[in-house]
């Protein structure tokens, strides 16, 4: 392999990342803070001072739910304005052989449904979902103008140390004590784990395409706070009926956009959320760990 940039080599898949492609011949990094290249991509065109045989572009925002227009629009100016500059710095320098593209299952807009593959419509909503719809055809269609081999990865819950986002903080429930499962946590969710995501590109990269990837078995509530109770040496969290949860969720929708929770949020708590990811396994070769069976290791 020849020269490859990672962007968002500092963020918590970016890590991942970088480190599983350290035996590259000659690898390069991009991010806020630290790296080879330190850019704000949404507010600059980055000049690089050579091509690359790979690019993967991680940097991305997500992990906030957004209060305010400037907040919404900051979705659609790192996810969508920043991949625009990436790309214009790449044209300067020559466009790479190779391209990924770190998307998310959000683009599907759903918050419920079951083994939701990358035919459905993308009928995202939220700014965070439709700044990647945004981000993805932007892509497509700058690789297909540059002969570029172009991959899109739209990927669910992200698990490995130190997660951000629900899982972090469920994480963090648990070792407190406070987590409780609903209605028996029955409800199962895509999630995938970042290192396995990582040694993936290396290979999916060479072939292109969309895909969805999970770890095949769409752990529910239950066994995910199980399994993690067990690695922080922690009780087996409570269960609370889901009757009593449903009153509060009554409660909420009468009270507005000031409770904290509500029944909207409840089915979306308590509905299965999960995606097919045949055509990365049969096309390219996916496979993946077990989530439960990282966290029992």
């Amino acid at each position: 392999m020849g020269r490859v940039l990672v962007t968002g080599a500092n963020g918590f898949l970016g890590k991942y990342i970088y480190k599983s492609l350290l035996e590259s011949n000659a690898l390069f990094s991009l991010s806020k803070t630290t790296g080879d290249y330190k850019v704000i991509l949404e507010n600059e065109t980055p000049i690089f001072n050579e091509n690359y045989e790979l690019v993967v572009h991680s940097a991305g925002k997500a992990h906030s739910v957004p209060k305010t227009d400037a907040e919404r629009k900051q979705f659609y100016e790192v996810n969508v304005k920043g991949t625009e500059n990436l790309l214009k710095g790449l044209e300067s320098i020559g466009v790479p052989k190779q391209f990924v593209f770190i998307s998310s299952v959000s683009v599907y807009g759903q918050e419920f449904g079951k083994e939701i593959n990358e035919d459905y419509k993308l009928e995202a909503k939220d700014p965070y979902g439709l700044s990647k719809i945004e981000g993805e055809v932007l892509v497509a269609k700058w690789c297909e103008k540059h002969s570029v081999v172009c991959t899109i990865l739209r990927l669910p819950l992200l698990v490995g140390k130190n997660p951000p986002g629900n899982l972090g903080a469920m994480i963090r429930a648990i070792e407190k004590g406070y987590y409780f499962n609903i209605g028996g946590g029955k409800a199962r969710k895509s999630m995938v784990l970042a290192q396995d995501v990582a040694f993936f590109i290396p290979k999916v990269a060479m072939i292109g395409g969309t895909y969805n990837l999970t770890d095949g078995f769409h752990p529910n509530f239950k066994e995910l706070s199980s399994a993690i109770a067990k690695n922080k040496n922690k009780k087996v969290p409570f269960n609370l009926p889901l009757f009593i949860v449903k009153l509060m969720g009554y409660a909420g929708d009468l009270l507005g956009n000031k409770a904290p929770i509500n029944s909207s949020k409840i089915k979306k708590i308590t509905s299965d959320l999960t995606f097919d990811d045949t055509k990365a396994r049969e096309v390219a070769g996916w496979k993946s760990q077990r989530v439960l069976d990282w966290f029992r290791v």
